[in-house]
């Protein structure tokens, strides 16, 4: 983060519902009952659709990549899960498996983890399929515990209002006694996620980071404060048997900014005023890292970021397929961890930190 980056105050606003130009459906998709009702979703709303004679999209991309992104990020393609979605893949340290509702996000985040993770346009796809889906999952449980992640390549509450998925997959999991899911989300609407039968089995989590980078690089997404309110929402208790739902906080990326102890302890003083009852709370720490391609990719979506890309005093860090990415020093890296274990701990005594990387 370049020293551009100063305090600012504490912003409160909610996120805005994500509101696609184009929505397009491809015929698989309509022949599907839950991709008739998320067609039900986006023309209740007042959005205009199209629907394709085959499953073959078209017309997304513009001149450049910069015209590229713009046009995909305000676009919802409704459409099937390709075969390749029903062959589950390990995703530690998050979960046992990954599943996807869709792929793509509406948000613009310029440190993207999407960046260079998906082929093509970063067009929003939403599965219209989900029955299928999730009729997969159990042949992957063991008969101990197993855990789902539903959002490595969407925010599946961002897009919520238009698929109804992340709903439908709270309660599949509330009916299924060894099996968990785990989303994550930087979105604030969670109204009707509330009173939904999870029966402990869906741990929400929302994605936190300091004041000044949600501000300035977390665009689309709500504020902190919006999200902190959204968490207490989740986890509280309500009169009609709703909330209580284990919760987590994901810590990212971690950054170095400047004055960055101040920042993340008054973000982490902010979650404990609203966490002051007791709830089944969770941590993950992520600290910010990029790729070559990944690095290339967010410089064409916003080459004007004040995100710091800057390879020097980064340590390359490769994995067994020979992929390399850009990490903070190993000082800095023992620095900051010791700052959360011990910020978490003091604050949050009953809370586990599931990870740091």
């Amino acid at each position: 983060m370049q020293d551009t980056i100063s305090s600012q105050a504490i912003d409160t606003r909610p996120a805005k519902l994500w509101l696609p130009k184009r929505v397009i459906f491809t015929q698989a998709a309509l022949t599907e009952p839950f991709g008739q009702a998320m067609h039900e979703r986006v023309t209740r709303l007042g959005i205009m659709t199209e629907e394709l004679s085959g499953n073959r999209l078209t017309g997304l991309r513009g001149e450049d990549e910069k015209a590229t992104y713009r046009t995909a990020k305000n676009t919802l393609a409704v459409v099937t899960a390709p075969p390749s979605a029903f062959k589950l893949q390990p995703i530690p340290p998050s979960a046992d498996y990954q599943f996807h509702l869709a792929q793509g996000c509406p948000a613009h985040c310029q440190y993207c983890y999407l960046a260079g993770s998906l082929s093509g346009p970063p067009v929003i796809r939403a599965y219209a399929n989900l029955p299928a889906i999730l009729e997969n999952l159990p042949a992957y449980a063991t008969h101990g515990l197993t855990t789902y992640e539903a959002s490595c390549y969407t925010d599946p509450l961002g897009i919520e209002h238009l698929t109804g998925s992340l709903a439908e997959t709270i309660r599949f999991f509330g009916t299924q006694p060894n099996m968990h899911l785990r989303w994550v989300t930087k979105y604030n609407q969670v109204e009707p996620l509330i009173n939904l039968s999870h029966n402990g089995h869906t741990r929400c989590r929302i994605s936190m980071n300091a004041e000044p980078v949600a501000h300035r690089l977390e665009g689309g997404t709500a504020s902190i404060e919006a999200r902190l309110n959204a968490l207490r929402s989740l986890a509280l208790p309500t009169a009609q048997g709703g909330g209580g739902y284990p919760i987590g906080v994901v810590l990212a990326p971690i950054m170095p900014i400047p004055d960055w102890e101040q920042h993340y302890n008054d973000l982490l003083d902010r979650l404990a005023d609203k966490l002051d009852f007791s709830c089944d709370l969770t941590f993950e720490l992520i600290s910010h890292r990029f790729t070559p391609g990944s690095k290339e990719i967010l410089l064409q979506w916003y080459p004007n970021t004040s995100l710091d890309l800057d390879e020097v005093g980064r340590v390359v860090k490769r994995n067994k397929f020979g992929g390399q990415k850009f990490v903070y020093s190993p000082d800095m890296m023992k620095q900051l961890r010791s700052f959360f274990e011990k910020g978490i701990g003091r604050r949050f005594p009953k809370a586990k930190i599931l990870y740091w990387t």
